[in-house]
């Protein structure tokens, strides 16, 4: 409670700053700025480094360095919480850039348990940071796009049950890292009656904690499987748009805006954003081509090649579409 408590008074501090900034920029008040100061040692996590680039203003310049003085020490008091379940936050460390992850010989020996247990290599990823930097490999052209900024916003659900925590967080982390705040209305855990101990009381006091408001937890009392649990996360959704992802994931720079841009077009729409592979043993991040999703006869997905007019097309940025439209209806059954 006492961690919380300082937490708030630091956000508060915060916002006093902030409105500070607004009070120097409407008053136009000089101050005098000391080189010796101690914040400009501080590098900014956020943008307030470009900000202050393009600002002809010193007193600007000084107030967002002040401000990243303090966002630094509200980061640092979160990233506390991380630590007290052996994780790790930040952008760098092991598997960054989506590169392949290794352990020493004797960590090797303590990952064999943990990666029977659950199918990929946990231990490898308690040592990986839940902030993670990963390679963007959207075509250029998709890069280019613009997209209104009145989209709708999106609920982001992740099922699980007795998933590693580590992947849960740095899931979540992705989510928060990149998708824009303004279309991000909530991320919603919903635990399909896990039994692993680590997946209860600490796993709802972190996401509370380190993001208040913005994740909530929802806990089926039985086993429902995958279905139910995903109408579960629907029920208690807020969002105008919900997104359904397995708890082991990791989103891109800009995955948000085109999947939200689609559906705005026509809300019948249902998305699946191009997904790239993330190794079980090594934790790197392997481009997959363009493709949709499709099913064998067995009813196992696999990737398909796209229809022979989207490869005509010559635009790597245009949505697949592995069924066509019906005639005389705007239904469409998906789009990739």
């Amino acid at each position: 409670m006492a961690s919380l408590r300082r937490v708030k008074v630091l956000l508060v501090l915060n916002l006093i700053a902030v409105a500070g900034f607004v009070l120097f920029l409407a008053k136009c008040r000089p101050i005098a700025v000391r080189s010796g100061e101690a914040f400009h040692e501080i590098r900014p996590r956020a943008e307030a480094a470009n900000l202050s680039a393009h600002s002809a203003s010193p007193i600007q310049d000084a107030v967002l360095k002040r401000l990243s003085l303090l966002e630094d020490i509200v980061y640092r008091q979160l990233n506390g919480l991380s630590k007290s379940l052996g994780l790790i936050e930040g952008y760098g460390g092991r598997g960054k850039g989506g590169l392949p992850a290794t352990l020493s010989p004797a960590e090797e020996e303590k990952a064999k348990g943990p990666h029977e247990k659950y199918g990929y290599n946990s231990y490898l990823s308690e040592k990986i940071s839940l902030d993670r930097s990963i390679p963007d490999y959207r075509p250029t052209k998709c890069k280019e796009l613009k997209y209104s900024k009145e989209l709708p916003q999106i609920s982001i659900i992740f099922i699980f049950v007795n998933e590693a925590l580590s992947v849960i967080l740095r899931s979540v982390h992705s989510a928060v890292n990149h998708t824009p705040t303004h279309l991000l209305k909530e991320i919603i855990l919903v635990d399909d009656n896990s039994d692993e101990e680590e997946l209860k009381a600490p796993l709802e006091e972190y996401v509370h904690k380190r993001y208040p408001g913005l994740v909530k937890v929802v806990r089926n009392q039985k086993r429902e499987g995958l279905i139910r649990a995903r109408i579960e996360g629907w029920k208690a959704a807020t969002g105008q748009v919900t997104g359904f992802f397995d708890a082991h994931v990791e989103f891109t720079a800009g995955w948000a805006e085109p999947v939200l841009s689609r559906i705005q077009e026509n809300r019948k729409r249902v998305i699946l954003p191009s997904i790239d592979n993330i190794k079980q043993d090594t934790f790197e991040v392997q481009r997959y081509e363009n493709s949709a999703h499709g099913y064998s006869w067995e009813l196992w997905c696999m990737y398909i090649s796209p229809p022979k007019d989207w490869w005509d097309a010559g635009d790597p940025s245009l949505p697949i579409s592995p069924a066509e439209k019906n005639k005389g209806s705007d239904k469409e059954t998906g789009e990739f």
